[in-house]
């Protein structure tokens, strides 16, 4: 255990380099120049090797002292590190929070999140945006975004998984009176289906194959719509199949508006993850949000549900 009389030899050593002299270090220390000679003096006795070779005018590290300035750094750098650490994580959230949410995702199950959060935390100032394009938090100033996808590799980023997001390819039970269910992938050509797009392009719908590969099928929309709750409006008045986040659609499943026609087919799941600037450490505004939706998500997501199934 290194006591304090050589902690403080030692905060005197380092000091002396980074200001140059004793006199510098003990103004900057608010000790008399002997004191901090002193100092450096026992530890040099103690450690039993010159640190410093000094001089009336001259100041240098010996080489012994150069490896011994540069393991200290270090050292002194955890400990402030390990302290800021703690300190932040005592101090309660406060100031401006911005955060970018997808639209539809962000408004039914983090919105309520944060509304909670704020309730709990007066001094903390939201600025929420909503947004499906891809934000770039560094370049727009924003504190956490929550994206839903695969991630691109950042040095500058940090991530948290929260969660995957899955999909079922689903119908009201009076189309299926109707029109019956798909019994295979290929089936669906067979379907009028609801479809996601915009600008004369629409989304394929993704699949998992028996061999874990995924399947990319490009699907005839009856309807085209570029908002996933149309979609569900639309699946939900009868007018074909939609394939739908569990998410957007767990009320639906369990009231048996909405029916699971696939039961047996894998779709392809998307990462949910929680997205911030890389810091030395995480503020503590931005990480009770990240701590509250993890603890909401993990390890069973609230929409999850006993889907209807036909």
């Amino acid at each position: 255990m290194i006591s304090p009389e050589r902690l403080k030899g030692i905060t005197a050593f380092v000091q002396a380099v980074e200001a140059g002299s004793f006199t510098l270090a003990a103004d900057r220390m608010g000790l008399t120049k002997s004191g901090v000679a002193k100092s450096v003096a026992r530890l040099e006795e103690k450690l039993g090797v010159r640190l410093i070779a000094r001089t009336t005018r001259h100041f240098s590290l010996t080489d012994e002292g150069q490896a011994f300035y540069d393991s200290c750094v270090r050292a002194l750098a955890e400990l402030e590190s390990a302290e800021a650490a703690v300190s932040s994580q005592r101090r309660a959230p406060s100031g401006r929070l911005r955060i970018d949410l997808p639209h539809v995702f962000g408004r039914r199950w983090v919105l309520p999140a944060l509304l909670d959060i704020g309730a709990a935390y007066p001094e903390l100032r939201m600025e929420v945006s909503f947004s499906d394009r891809l934000v770039d938090p560094i370049e727009e100033g924003i504190d956490l975004v929550i994206r839903i996808g695969d991630l691109r590799d950042s040095a500058v980023l940090v991530a948290r998984r929260l969660g995957v997001q899955a999909s079922v390819v689903c119908a009201s039970p009076a189309y299926v009176a109707a029109h019956g269910a798909p019994r295979s992938i290929d089936d669906l050509d067979r379907h009028a289906c609801i479809v996601f797009g915009r600008d004369g392009r629409t989304n394929p719908w993704l699949f998992v194959g028996a061999d874990g590969k995924p399947i990319s099928k490009q699907v005839a929309g009856r309807y085209v719509f570029n908002h996933s709750e149309a979609n569900r409006e639309a699946a939900r008045a009868g007018q074909g199949l939609a394939l739908l986040a569990t998410w957007l659609v767990a009320d639906d499943l369990r009231t048996g508006q909405l029916v699971d026609v696939m039961p047996g087919v894998a779709t392809l799941g998307f990462p949910i993850h929680a997205v911030w600037p890389r810091t030395r450490h995480l503020a503590p505004k931005v990480r009770v949000v990240v701590d509250d939706l993890v603890q909401r998500f993990s390890p069973r997501p609230p929409w999850e549900v006993a889907p209807g199934r036909v």
